[in-house]
C-alpha cells in the first residue's frame, strides 16, 4: 500500500456543483491511485451502475468557473493541458458504485475516507439548516414583538371609553 488516504485529503477535493457535493473524476482517480482514464473506463464499461444522478458531465460554464477557481495548469504544463473530453463529476451515489468496481486495499481505504467525508458533509448541512431555522425563528419572534409593541398603544387607545354620548338605548326610568 502506497499511502493512507485520510478524510482531510477527500474534504479538500469536494466541490459543490448543481447544489450537491461532488468529486471530479480526476480527483477520484488521484485518491484511488489510478489514472483518470481507468475511472472513465469503469463508467463506460458499467453503464447500469451509473444512471442519471450518479455521474454527470460538467457544462462549459461549470468548467469555465472551475478553471478560474480551482483547475490550474501543473508545472511544465502548457497549452492543451486541460481535458478535451469534458469533466465528469461523481455524486455520493456514483462514488459508492465506483467503489464496487475498483479493487484493492487502497481502494477500500479510499472508499472509507470518502464515506466518512460525505457523512461529515451531510452532518454539516444538517447543522447549517438547524442554525438557519433557529435564526429565522429568532428573527420572526423579534419582528412579531416589534409589531406587537408598535400596535399596543394604538390598540389600548382604541379601547378607552369615549367622553361623548353613550352608545345604545337609554333606559326610561
Amino acid at each position: 500500500m502506497n499511502e493512507v488516504i485520510n478524510i482531510k485529503d477527500v474534504e479538500a477535493k469536494v466541490l459543490t456543483i448543481r447544489q450537491q457535493a461532488v468529486l471530479l473524476a480526476q480527483d477520484v482517480a488521484e485518491l484511488y491511485g489510478v489514472e483518470t482514464r481507468e475511472v472513465s473506463q469503469a463508467i463506460k464499461n458499467n453503464p447500469l451502475k451509473f444512471p442519471d444522478g450518479y455521474v454527470f458531465e460538467l457544462t462549459g460554464e461549470e468548467v469555465g468557473s472551475l478553471k478560474s477557481k480551482f483547475l490550474t495548469l501543473g508545472e511544465g504544463a502548457g497549452r492543451g493541458h486541460y481535458s478535451k473530453r469534458g469533466y465528469k463529476a461523481f455524486t455520493e451515489k456514483g462514488l459508492y458504485m465506483l467503489a464496487t468496481i475498483l479493487k484493492g486495499e487502497r481502494a477500500v481505504l479510499t472508499t472509507l475516507a470518502i464515506i466518512e467525508t460525505f457523512a461529515k458533509v451531510r452532518s454539516m448541512v444538517r447543522d447549517m439548516e438547524r442554525l438557519q431555522t433557529m435564526r429565522r425563528t429568532r428573527l420572526m419572534t423579534a419582528a412579531s414583538k416589534a409589531i406587537s409593541d408598535s400596535l399596543r398603544p394604538r390598540f389600548i387607545h382604541s379601547l378607552r371609553p369615549t367622553t361623548g354620548r353613550p352608545i345604545g338605548r337609554r333606559s326610561s326610568s
